[in-house]
């Protein structure tokens, strides 16, 4: 038996749930196409479940902000982006900190230099 008939009898729920969510991406990339919403670059849908460059549905407006708002569709308050150009951790990437360390070593070597030529 493969996996995924495993995992659909043994945790039902979150089989569902992986299945909705598939629905869900599948509905969003039919509607906006297979560019990230933030940054433009096509998305890759055959990656790994986690990966970096693969989709994640993010809400456009915060629970708060759509309020009781009757939106006639649900997916009205999603769109499709990257992992890596949600918000939340857009600089807690791995390209940001490299950048964010090597601007930091410059001004480290800046400052020892003006330090020996006072």
């Amino acid at each position: 038996m493969s996996q995924s008939i495993i995992a659909r009898y043994v945790n039902p729920w979150k089989h569902k749930r992986e299945q909705e969510e598939l629905r869900q991406v599948q509905a969003l990339r039919n509607r906006d196409g297979d560019e990230c919403r933030r940054c433009r670059r096509p998305m890759r849908f055959d990656l790994t479940r986690g990966h970096d460059s693969g989709p994640k549905v993010e809400p456009i407006l915060s629970a708060p902000a759509a309020g009781g708002q009757g939106l006639g569709n649900p997916l009205d308050n999603f769109c499709l982006t990257h992992r890596r150009c949600i918000a939340d951790t857009a600089d807690m990437t791995g390209e940001v900190k490299e950048r964010v360390r090597r601007k930091s070593e410059v001004e480290l070597f800046a400052n020892a230099r003006s330090r020996r030529r006072a």
